[in-house]
């Protein structure tokens, strides 16, 4: 087989091409080890050889750069060598070989995303694990980084988001307000007890004044939208929905008083 011409990739690769139309793509260390030139004529066997080391010194290339970004999972460097068209024999090979140079470790992975998550996101542990599980990490090493999440941190990382919650929820009752806060916490991953304790040393206390305005606020958006129902079935509705949205009856018989009883 005689080479035809060599072309220079992206990064470290290359293009080679026989005369006979053949093509394959290899490292630049295997360039240079087989001392691959234009016109040279190489042996069949010599292409096979050639053809299984390009494939594993090209996978390992294209992984070196993706791990130098930060760390992977085994399942996510597996899905990314797939991607980039990397044969399963070969992606064992690499694999192996990132383990002994212990750039695949999903222990390692596992702990970090953790510290990282308690650092920089609102999540719990449930959400955590999850997210994990996605990467393929396995329960036994799961729970093992987990304990990395104490109590202490779960607490604090969940009143946090409880009080970016209760800011933007300040316009609505202060009953909605707490329920919301809850529903949010539990969609982020945070266990009853860990709720319950955020709850309790939440510092909110209900403000008479917006809690009125909040009623009328929505009072006024339900009259609007029931304007066209009889007197009787609006004020039922408004007063039901007022209700479901946390404010109190007698507050909002004094809204419908004031706001209703005029048009009857």
């Amino acid at each position: 087989m005689i080479v035809k011409q060599i072309v220079k990739e992206k990064q470290t690769f290359y293009t080679v091409t026989f005369e006979s139309g053949e093509k394959i793509r290899v490292s630049e260390d295997v360039l240079v080890k087989h001392r691959l030139l234009k016109g040279m004529e190489i042996t069949d066997a010599t292409y096979q050889a050639i053809q299984e080391e390009s494939g594993v010194e090209i996978g390992l290339q294209l992984a070196y750069n993706y791990v130098s970004y930060q760390l992977r999972s085994e399942k996510e460097m597996d899905q990314y060598l797939k991607k980039k068209e990397i044969t399963l024999t070969d992606r064992k090979k690499i694999m192996l070989r990132l383990k002994e140079l212990c750039l695949i470790d999903d222990q390692v992975f596992a702990e970090s995303y953790i510290r990282t998550q308690i650092r920089l996101s609102d999540k719990g542990p449930f959400y955590l694990s999850q997210q994990l599980k996605q990467k393929g990490i396995h329960e036994e090493i799961i729970q093992s980084a987990m304990h990395l999440y104490t109590l202490e941190d779960q607490l604090e990382v969940s009143l946090k988001a409880a009080e970016k919650a209760l800011k933007k929820y300040q316009r609505k009752s202060h009953q909605e307000a707490l329920n919301k806060i809850k529903i949010g916490l539990m969609q982020k991953g945070f266990s009853s007890e860990i709720i319950q304790q955020t709850m309790a040393n939440l510092a909110v206390e209900k403000d008479e004044e917006m809690e009125w305005q909040a009623l009328v606020k929505e009072g006024q958006k339900l009259i609007r939208r029931h304007q066209r129902l009889p007197y009787s079935q609006r004020k039922q509705k408004i007063k039901t929905q007022l209700y479901q949205k946390g404010f109190q009856l007698d507050q909002i018989q004094v809204f419908i008083n004031e706001e209703l009883l005029q048009d009857e």
